[in-house]
């Protein structure tokens, strides 16, 4: 069986606050590994109402916590909003806590617009230029290299499984070149999926701790009893995307029947776009999607997303797409 995980945006709804996105995500972490679902990611974005995953490695404490085998880490941890060195103590704290549990997954974009340069204090362009080398450092003081002027403590001697996350041909380069794994968003950036896939494997470089090119390749999913239903689960996050990239990001908002019918052309054809790697539908449909998206990209690994405004719905949309998954 193929490796399934989850990838979660701690969404706020509608109504409803951050305190209580983190208690159901407890629960979908919970849900996740009672499935046998791998790993469970969060993902860094700030300014944006709908999303309470800020402070990733908080919010994976707290998933920690919660649970007691699945892996847990970052889906991503955006380098150039920090120092190496804070990320170090986050990590090896989190690795101290929850020992051969911790994924750190690293990425380069800022996880929200410009201004959050300003809110940081920090010229977010030299530091996206500085991204290799700070992946480098971060390396080194895992490591505990004696070269570096101060050791990160906790971190020093941590193990927690890095990778590099990308949705271009960027992270596809750097991923082989230091010998990581790789995981594409192709859940909302599927244009260069085949591309940077094929690049990655064609350069990849072994490493001390990766022998072989290692692909995850993201994907939506929405799994109900009926299509009709999995289409309006789905038309939350429909909304959102539209939202964000119309920039007026909100809250998740409630399903609304027949959204993509109702969108003019030119938003229907970005959303299409943006969503093209997805499952939506009953558990023929996932599997067959899932299935077709795995002979394609022949990935090591699956991670799913999917927000909805029913917290229930999305812990029994998950049960329905892991047993679907189950013969892959």
């Amino acid at each position: 069986m193929i490796r399934v995980s989850v990838l979660d945006f701690v969404s706020v709804a509608e109504g409803g606050s951050a305190a209580q996105a983190l208690a159901e995500t407890a629960r979908y972490a919970r849900l996740a590994e009672e499935l046998g679902c791998y790993r469970f990611w969060m993902a860094e974005h700030h300014g944006m109402p709908g999303i309470a995953s800020s402070a990733v490695a908080v919010c994976l404490a707290h998933v920690g916590g919660a649970t007691s085998t699945i892996r847990i880490g970052s889906g991503g941890i955006m380098l150039p909003n920090h120092s190496p060195m804070a990320i170090a103590e986050q990590f090896g704290t989190l690795d101290a806590l929850f020992p051969g549990r911790i994924d750190l997954g690293l990425g380069r974009a800022p996880g929200a617009d410009q201004r959050i340069g300003q809110m940081l204090r920090k010229d977010l362009h030299s530091a996206a230029e500085r991204f290799p080398q700070d992946v480098n450092e971060l390396r080194a003081l895992f490591a505990g290299d004696e070269r570096l002027p101060m050791q990160a403590i906790p971190g020093a001697g941590a193990t927690p499984q890095m990778w590099m996350l990308g949705s271009s041909l960027f992270g596809a380069q750097l991923a082989a070149i230091l010998g990581l794994p790789y995981a594409f968003a192709s859940h909302f950036a599927p244009a260069a999926l085949d591309e940077a896939l094929a690049l990655y494997r064609e350069n990849f470089r072994p490493s001390a701790t990766l022998e072989a090119p290692h692909v995850m390749v993201a994907a939506n999913c929405y799994a109900a009893d009926t299509r009709e239903e999995a289409s309006l689960m789905a038309s939350s996050m429909d909304q959102s995307f539209v939202a964000l990239r119309t920039g007026t990001p909100g809250r998740l908002p409630p399903p609304v029947p027949g959204y993509r019918e109702s969108l003019p052309p030119q938003a229907a054809a970005m959303l299409q776009a943006m969503r093209k790697v997805s499952a939506i539908g009953t558990a023929d449909d996932v599997r067959g999607a899932m299935g077709a998206l795995i002979e394609r990209t022949g990935a090591d690994e699956l991670i799913l997303a999917g927000s909805t405004f029913d917290p229930q719905a999305r812990l029994r949309s998950l049960e329905i797409a892991m047993d679907a998954l189950a013969d892959l």
